[in-house]
């Protein structure tokens, strides 16, 4: 596909994911179809671009004019059927492979046989949710790093079915978006979360273990390893809960016992401690931290 063909991009689920997803496609020219299933929850997402817009603004970094083309090209709506309407498509759901499933069987049905489905997930197979559709060679993975209009990576995953032209497609359209695109397997964890989980993983485990304190060990790993954040302050970050969700899917994946999330991971998320998101996790955390 021709990517100057595409200007209209559906994005499905207005997480903190699917927000940054939106914003980085209507900063760079395309027209957003935001779509999720309640109005509140697109609300808090356009609040959410434009106050961080505001604060690019106050920044120099963007400019009013900036902001006028972010709020004309985005359109939010609760109806997945708006898809019908789009030259391609974005799921950014919660990591759940039987609701990815659903969505893409019904996507397959509401959209153009030409145009590409792309799932932002960051561990789950991309070949499962292409055999959902009956065009898996148009199903890839997109996998955008959060906060996604910071961080200028995406995994560009095909699935088992993914056909060549697909792959090129999203490599263009990732440098389109001023992103570096870089191309990954199908297996769980893709190369990103294969590689940074098992050390968050084994920085918990070095807490539990009393090997050092949670400052400590971050600050070994700042200074030490030349690491922008320590592994527990990203983990906060990205959500216990979600670092538990990929460690199973990579133990489960896999098969290796390298990757058995440490039970006080377990038991932190048990409690609700779930990291910035919560208030709570490694850190505390305050409403001006969020």
């Amino acid at each position: 596909m021709d990517t100057g063909a595409i200007r209209h991009i559906m994005v499905v689920g207005a997480g903190t994911m699917g927000t940054g997803i939106a914003q980085v496609l209507a900063m760079n020219g395309f027209y957003v179809i935001l779509c999720d299933v309640e109005h509140s929850i697109l609300e808090h997402a356009l609040d959410a671009i434009m106050h961080d817009i505001d604060r690019r603004i106050s920044k120099g970094k963007l400019t009013a004019e900036d902001k006028q083309t972010v709020q004309k090209n985005i359109i939010i709506t609760p109806e997945l059927t708006s898809a019908r309407e789009a030259d391609f498509v974005i799921e950014s759901v919660s990591e759940t492979p039987e609701l990815k499933r659903d969505i893409f069987a019904r996507l397959d049905q509401l959209t153009s046989p030409g145009v590409i489905l792309a799932t932002n997930t960051s561990s789950i197979s991309i070949t499962a949710i292409g055999s959902a559709t009956d065009r898996p060679e148009k199903v890839v993975g997109m996998h955008f790093m959060n906060p996604v209009p910071v961080m200028k990576l995406i995994e560009i995953i095909p699935g088992l079915l993914t056909s060549q032209d697909t792959i090129d497609t999203v490599m263009v359209l990732g440098r389109k978006l001023g992103k570096t695109p870089v191309e990954a397997a199908d297996y769980p964890g893709f190369i990103a979360n294969r590689v940074l989980m098992p050390m968050i993983n084994e920085a918990i485990y070095a807490l539990m273990e009393g090997v050092g304190t949670v400052e400590a060990i971050d600050t070994v790993m700042k200074l030490g390893m030349n690491h922008p954040m320590g592994p527990l302050a990203l983990a906060d970050f990205i959500g216990l809960d979600v670092v538990l969700h990929v460690l199973n899917v990579l133990n489960e994946g896999l098969g290796d016992p390298k990757y058995r999330p440490c039970p006080l991971l377990r038991k932190m998320v048990t409690a609700g401690q779930l990291g910035c998101k919560s208030g709570q996790g490694f850190y505390t955390y305050d409403e001006s931290d969020l």
